[in-house]
């Protein structure tokens, strides 16, 4: 396999200030979850401080650890998976901000040592680990209940929306008043709303309140279906490079395969950029994958597969075989080398 990933940190610094722009004047919450979207956390989470990020969404506490680690004591670091009682204790020993969506979490949190800084999440019809309306006002009260015997602090309201609709999304936007009404009527006095994520951030003001939870546009990844990186203001971050290993009349053969991460399912599709311009790739087997021949093509010669410089994008490759940007580029193996520029 001679594959690797270049990531090029100037690029992603453009794109945090294309996310700034688009979604001041709240805060910008860059999404780290799945090592960065395959991109390497720990380089992406030190440029993103230097370049004035404060908020770091992290998914499970692990990786919220792996923040707090990198970057010290300064930011904020929200993760909204905490899967046991041990893990609660993790997440306030480490300093986190916790994402609750259920009763057995915010007592979890209230038993630990240590004060946790509590964002209550309210389903508003996605299903995705929320307090359903109908329970919310009991849960609140709870938090309020806890917050005065001094066992947590809550700090915040959120929830996820499904960004496939204009009218979905205001549905859920008015459960999320309503939720945060709720909060403020039991004495909660929360300072935090979010709700918006890339799509919703960038395209409905009304949505962005106080964070916006941004990650796929950040590394330059535009939604499938949606509009393009231009419209957008961002680029792809990385590319995924490999070299020629043998060459013929017909065919030229590259090392990489479906091993690095290449759905095979991609082969008669995906083009790939080369010396020559675009050629299109036939096979992908494990290792190596076969592509048109070129005029001039040598043993050595550099290829980019997918992402920046390519014909092809993570978004372009996962509209052709029916998925969404982010899982193209989360696919890319650990065992793929991470360059960065």
């Amino acid at each position: 396999m001679t594959a690797e990933l270049r990531v090029d940190l100037d690029a992603f610094a453009e794109n945090l200030r294309a996310v700034r722009r688009a979604v001041a004047p709240a805060e910008h919450m860059l999404v780290v979850k799945d090592d960065a979207y395959g991109h390497g956390l720990g380089t992406i989470v030190q440029r993103a401080w230097a370049e004035g990020v404060r908020w770091f969404g992290a998914f499970d506490v692990r990786t919220g650890s792996a923040v707090r680690t990198r970057l010290g004591v300064a930011p904020r670091v929200f993760v909204w998976i905490v899967a046991s009682a041990a893990e609660a204790q993790e997440a306030v020993d480490a300093d986190l901000d916790v994402g609750v969506g259920d009763a057995v979490l915010l007592e979890d949190l209230a038993a630990v040592d240590g004060v946790a800084r509590v964002h209550l999440k309210i389903d508003t019809g996605l299903h995705r680990n929320g307090v359903r309306p109908e329970e919310w006002p009991v849960v609140v009260a709870r938090a309020a209940e806890l917050e005065r015997a001094g066992r947590i602090e809550v700090v915040g309201v959120w929830s996820h929306i499904a960004e496939a609709s204009h009218e979905e999304d205001d549905a859920a936007r008015a459960v999320f008043e309503t939720a945060w009404d709720q909060a403020r009527a039991a004495g909660l006095r929360p300072r935090l709303r979010h709700l918006a994520a890339s799509a919703a951030g960038f395209a409905r003001d009304e949505f962005r309140y106080d964070l916006v939870r941004i990650g796929a546009f950040a590394y330059g990844i535009r939604p499938a279906g949606g509009p393009g990186e231009s419209e957008l203001g961002i680029h792809p971050i990385s590319a995924l490079v490999t070299r020629v290993v043998r060459v013929s009349t017909d065919t030229v053969t590259v090392g990489t395969g479906s091993l690095d991460g290449l759905p095979s399912s991609l082969a008669g599709h995906l083009e790939a950029g080369t010396s020559a311009g675009a050629s299109l790739v036939r096979a992908i087997r494990l290792e190596e994958s076969d592509l048109d021949a070129w005029p001039g093509a040598a043993i050595g010669d550099e290829v980019r597969m997918l992402g920046a410089g390519a014909p092809f994008s993570a978004t372009d490759a996962a509209e052709t075989v029916g998925t969404i940007g982010e899982e193209i580029a989360v696919r890319i193996a650990p065992t793929v080398a991470r360059v960065v520029r």
